[in-house]
């Protein structure tokens, strides 16, 4: 049965596999719906706080690269130690949170500076569209004007890991210093294309996180996975904001 099946690499049906103990009676020690939302929010005020730090240091005159790459592969390190220890998520959980938040920040400082004269509140408006983005998709899910079957959760499953795979092939080609595929930072029909493809997308995802923790609630799989499935829903937010910054910034390259 593929009741756990989901979009997002860190939460699939593997996932809660031999996370649900026979005999468990105490549902102080069962992941809850509203468990898991208090700990996305903890998990969010770190990474919030750790992006300050990161915007600062940038506005500092500091060299934000060091950061980025403490992020990136710090954070990629964390989450596939998560996948396999995922009852280690409530002492991992907060330090990705941490290094999220290092990437978020370093990320929009740079936007911001790149575009602080031509287009001056492009954080922002990142920011406004991805809550308001978060809340449509929670509506839609809520009153399940789009069902989550499982054709849905498959296709999105495929799509998010192969752009997931993606991404990482252009950082080593980054680092490596070879030239990259224009249509991801140029305002080009084609770059357009794909950042609305990639922005729709991690919207769905939503959806699929969204059930997935109500499916963990409802088969009262362990306190910890409230932890492992806050961090799986902090990811598809901020790969959300990211994209949707990343396509204010297509269109008005255009300008």
């Amino acid at each position: 049965m593929a009741l756990f099946d989901s979009g997002n690499p860190a939460m699939n049906e593997k996932t809660f596999q031999g996370t649900i103990f026979e005999g468990i009676r105490d549902e102080s020690q069962m992941m809850t719906v509203r468990g898991t939302i208090n700990k996305f929010g903890f998990l969010m005020l770190l990474m919030l706080a750790s992006s300050v730090f990161a915007w600062n240091y940038f506005y500092g005159g500091k060299d934000p690269m060091t950061l980025l790459l403490i992020s990136v592969f710090g954070g990629l390190a964390v989450i596939i130690t998560m996948g396999f220890k995922k009852e280690w998520s409530p002492y991992l959980a907060p330090g990705y949170a941490l290094l999220e938040g290092l990437f978020v920040g370093s990320a929009s400082a740079m936007y911001d500076y790149r575009f602080v004269t031509k287009y001056p509140g492009i954080v922002l408006q990142a920011v406004m569209l991805t809550l308001v983005t978060a809340a449509v998709m929670f509506f839609v899910y809520r009153f399940r004007i789009i069902k989550v079957t499982e054709t849905f959760k498959r296709v999105i499953l495929i799509a998010t890991a192969s752009i997931a795979i993606f991404y990482l092939i252009t950082w080593f080609l980054y680092l490596a210093k070879v030239p990259l595929p224009g249509f991801l930072f140029e305002g080009s029909p084609p770059g357009i294309g794909f950042s609305i493809f990639v922005v729709a997308l991690a919207s769905f995802k939503l959806l699929v996180d969204f059930d997935m923790i109500e499916k963990g609630a409802e088969n009262n799989v362990p306190k910890f996975m409230e932890w492992y499935s806050a961090t799986a829903l902090l990811i598809t937010l901020v790969w959300l904001y990211l994209e949707i910054l990343r396509l204010l910034a297509k269109l008005n390259s255009r300008k």
